[in-house]
């Protein structure tokens, strides 16, 4: 029996290494949300043809025919102590030398999952140990063990349904405490931004010119789900804050309208429309209607800030009665109008008209690109309404800080970096794209393209190539089999393959650039990072 403990032993190490990787990889899939972890486990269904398809095959012989052979028994053991000796070793190896770009927080919800997992990891040895001596539990206890490391992501969404319900009692009581603040707080001003692209943008840009003469708290990182926002309402709002700025994110219609539930903004932004996250949402009209729903649910005293220049906005039928506000550059009967824009590699400048008033009002500002004008003035038009002067805006403007991971530029090594890192999507690509086209010197672009955009991700990724070869003097794609759409869109526009280099991890791209400015030792090298997928994306 001695050796039927040693060899559970030695599965148990190999179930620690594996849920690891399984907790990791349900974090990143944000809890299963919408089903994502799932659909990564099957999507890595070729992973489980392993050898320990053989243990487990072992263990149900020893079971059910053979389990009394002493010489199969010592011989099947053996083998299958080997096995998971050898896959300890490989699996050891594989997460020490894995690189990944966020790994697991032990979170207090991971560490209620652990205690889960190790109470069903236990119950087996427990019913072994009460009926010890008996060979034949304890080849069922193998075999159940050997079937729980094989199936490990299966385990781990098991003890992830099993806590539900105390996740769901956590975060009620959270929930509870921060609309209780929050109804303590009668003079708080609450601003709600949404859209597909540019939230988080518009989101630090609002803030950064409102805190010229208020106390803004926006929402931190990219906490824009409904435990982001509890977890703001409650660790960073106190009673000095005048003005909260919460960032909405949504996979599927009705989040919006339930994050407005949550915190009731009075006033709200809406960015660009688009495709992001399609394949959640399921069609470009929920969409559409998912992102209005902060419109929809502001008060009939309220204040929505829309863009003229997005046909996806236009054509809307609002059914709220408040007050609009919108902004333009191409459409000029706004109230809030940009022209006179010139952009270069160093900021942008531009003149601002306010409707009845025949001014023009030159601003200025370190950010690149045009469509970062729109976030402007969408800050400008509520900062108007919040009786913040023209000067002061001015200066405000001038001062705002580039987002991180969000086309900023930064030296890295010997060469000029434009991160733009932190997601993508169709129109923030083609607006990166034109940013880098300004810059003076070598181009390179690394990118692993777009996702979730579900029937259309081939085909804005191939679009994507051919944007990319009208501007880019190398490519460097990150992972071979997500980016062959890219690689389509470059050769339809006879772009130089022998320029296109393909690695696995974007850390590699460092060396390759490093070396093309050795190369052009008189020439400065400018590389866009685009898009920077997470490590359940690692081919």
């Amino acid at each position: 029996m001695l050796f039927f403990y040693l060899i559970i032993i030695v599965i148990l190490g190999e179930i620690y290494f594996k849920s690891k990787k399984s907790l990791h990889m349900l974090q990143q899939n944000l809890y299963n949300e919408n089903n994502r972890y799932l659909k990564w486990v099957f999507k890595n269904i070729g992973s489980f043809i392993n050898i320990e398809i053989i243990a487990i095959i072992m263990g149900l012989v020893g079971v059910l025919v053979i389990y009394d052979i002493e010489r199969y028994s010592i011989l099947a053991k053996l083998l299958i102590f080997i096995i998971y000796i050898v896959s300890i070793y490989s699996w050891y190896n594989k997460l020490t030398n894995e690189k990944t770009k966020k790994p697991l927080v032990v979170t207090k919800r991971i560490q209620r999952l652990i205690v889960t997992i190790s109470i069903l990891h236990l119950i087996p040895l427990i019913f072994m140990v009460l009926n010890n001596g008996d060979y034949k539990v304890a080849w069922l206890i193998v075999f159940v063990y050997s079937l729980m490391a094989y199936l490990n992501n299966f385990v781990i969404f098991i003890a992830k349904i099993i806590n539900h319900p105390i996740e769901r009692g956590v975060y009620y009581h959270f929930k509870h405490m921060a609309q209780s603040k929050l109804n303590n707080m009668p003079n708080l001003k609450i601003i709600g931004i949404t859209g597909s692209y540019g939230k988080t943008s518009s989101k630090n840009i609002l803030a950064d010119i409102l805190n010229v003469k208020y106390n803004a708290l926006p929402t931190p990182r990219n906490l824009n789900t409904y435990n982001g926002l509890i977890m703001t309402v409650n660790n960073n709002i106190d009673k000095f804050t005048d003005i909260f700025i919460a960032e909405m994110g949504a996979y599927v219609k009705g989040e919006i309208k339930g994050l407005c539930n949550l915190v009731h903004p009075k006033y709200g932004i809406l960015t660009r429309i688009g495709t992001a996250h399609l394949e959640s949402f399921g069609s470009e009209q929920n969409i559409i209607d998912g992102k209005f729903e902060l419109i929809e649910s502001l008060p009939l005293d309220g204040i929505g800030v829309l863009n003229k220049d997005d046909p996806k906005q236009v054509s809307y039928q609002l059914k709220n009665k408040c007050k609009i506000l919108w902004i333009g550059i191409n459409n000029k009967d706004v109230d809030v109008f940009a022209t006179n824009i010139k952009c270069s590699n160093v900021g942008t400048k531009f003149d601002v008209i306010f409707r009845n008033d025949d001014k023009k009002y030159p601003f200025e500002t370190k950010l690149l690109g045009e469509h970062n004008v729109y976030n402007i003035l969408s800050a400008i038009a509520l900062g108007r309404e919040f009786n913040i002067d023209i000067k002061d805006l001015q200066k405000a403007v001038k001062s705002v800080l580039p987002v991180e991971h969000r086309l900023e530029i930064k030296r890295v090594g010997n060469f000029n970096m434009i991160d733009d890192a932190y997601n993508s999507n169709p129109v923030g690509a083609k607006n990166a794209i034109d940013v880098l086209g300004m810059m003076p010197g070598i181009k390179i672009v690394v990118t692993p393209g777009m996702i979730e955009l579900a029937e259309k991700e081939e085909q804005l990724n191939e679009i994507f190539g051919e944007q990319i070869a009208e501007v880019a003097d190398y490519v460097v794609l990150v992972g071979k089999k997500k980016t062959e759409p890219i690689k389509r869109g470059l050769k339809n526009k006879n772009f130089n393959l022998d320029n296109v280099i393909i690695y696995n991890d974007v850390r590699d791209a460092y060396t390759f650039i490093n070396s093309i400015k050795n190369q052009n030792l008189n020439e400065e090298v400018y590389a866009l990072f685009e898009n920077d997928l997470p490590d359940t994306y690692n081919e």
